[in-house]
């Protein structure tokens, strides 16, 4: 049996989670003055919206108000979507992550500490990279297996050339 709060929150919000095809990633609690926040973080495939974090609000404050897991004191629950800098930590983040330029922080077996790639292509034991070129020379092409992948995070393009014409192609394959 579990014995910490977060993880007696997960067993009980989990599959409320899962019952709209989501995702938990993380489950908080934080002290907030006189009052706790609880912190519900979900995702899937396709993004979450706001209407879904809505639902899934109303549903597991439902389930938290027939237990007494968040005992007598005041809380505020906040169910949410992870933030565009959240860490690439499970395989299905970094398949999320297909197209985008993420920055990783490589494992001292590795030869490097950091690296600044496009993920092209997932698969079980690694990623397929798009090395951006330095100085007007051309990407490179690079094999990342993922025992090698420290850390990783998504970085924010701003002024991303073909990022249109990427999205309508992502569109025309789905």
């Amino acid at each position: 049996m579990s014995t910490t709060l977060s993880d007696r929150l997960r067993e009980l919000i989990e599959p409320l989670v899962s019952s709209q095809e989501l995702d938990l990633e993380e489950v908080t609690v934080t002290p907030a003055g006189k009052r706790r926040v609880l912190r519900v973080v979900v995702d899937s495939d396709d993004g979450v919206q706001l209407d879904t974090c809505a639902d899934l609000s109303r549903t597991v404050s439902a389930r938290l108000d027939e237990s007494d897991l968040m005992g007598e004191g005041e809380y505020v629950l906040e169910v949410t979507s992870p933030g565009a800098d959240r860490p690439l930590s499970e395989y299905r983040h970094f398949v999320r992550a297909t197209g985008r330029l993420v920055k990783f922080h490589l494992t001292p077996d590795a030869g490097a500490e950091e690296l600044v790639a496009r993920i092209e292509a997932v698969d079980e034991d690694g990623l397929d990279l798009e090395v951006p070129g330095v100085k007007g020379r051309k990407p490179k092409q690079r094999r990342l297996p993922l025992k090698d992948v420290a850390r990783a995070r998504v970085e924010i393009e701003f002024n991303r050339k073909n990022a249109s014409a990427d999205r309508t192609q992502n569109e025309e394959e789905a």
